[in-house]
């Protein structure tokens, strides 16, 4: 792509993706992911609406040998996408801030240090929490040219970042939510996609 082309793309930094019917990764099924970062080169997002019900915050410290306090057991952990599921991060309100938080668009960030957890759910943390914060294992990533083939094949689309949608979608279907940001319904989705897929043209 050229330098120009480039400067005219439309990326979605900031956007949410709304994965369709005919999503071929069971990972991302009914999924909604937040864009955290988006160029010519890649693209980056975290999903905020699948909760790992296995998965305490509580046992997360512990392996870091970080002493669990009272708010550990009230905060769920999320899968955050298949990349990197080894590694943690929150994304979160920018009324907390480090030097190693990454600001996103919308006055959110993305902070991946011990520290963050320390302040979370530790027994003695060193500053007050983020107001809205998010606990996600592993991440969403793209190469090259990868999510928009993705999108033009109709697997995603996409709607304005809404805050509630990514700290409270887990408990009020995220995806649902997300859709009706774009006037759709589940109902009307579906009764589209049989269209599509018995012959009629495609979602776009």
């Amino acid at each position: 792509m050229r330098e120009a082309d480039a400067d005219k793309q439309d990326f979605l930094a900031g956007q949410l993706l709304i994965a369709m019917p005919n999503m071929g990764d069971p990972r991302f099924e009914r999924s909604v992911v937040l864009i955290c970062t988006h160029d010519a080169d890649h693209a980056m997002g975290v999903i905020v609406n699948k909760r790992l019900e296995d998965v305490s915050f509580a046992d997360l410290l512990g392996q870091l040998e970080i002493a669990a306090g009272g708010a550990a057991a009230q905060t769920d952990v999320f899968f955050g996408g298949p990349v990197q599921t080894e590694r943690g991060l929150v994304l979160h309100s920018l009324d907390y801030r480090l030097d190693r938080t990454v600001a996103l668009s919308g006055g959110l960030g993305l902070t991946a240090t011990r520290d963050i957890l320390v302040d979370i759910g530790g027994a003695e943390p060193k500053r007050p929490a983020p107001q809205h914060f998010l606990l996600a294992i592993g991440h969403a990533g793209w190469g090259a040219g990868q999510l928009e083939q993705e999108i033009a094949m109709n697997a995603w689309i996409h709607c304005e970042a809404d805050n509630d949608i990514i700290f409270d979608g887990a408990e009020n279907d995220a995806w649902s939510k997300a859709l009706a940001k774009l006037g759709v319904t589940s109902a009307m989705l579906s009764r589209e996609w049989a269209s599509a897929r018995d012959g009629d043209q495609p979602l776009n």
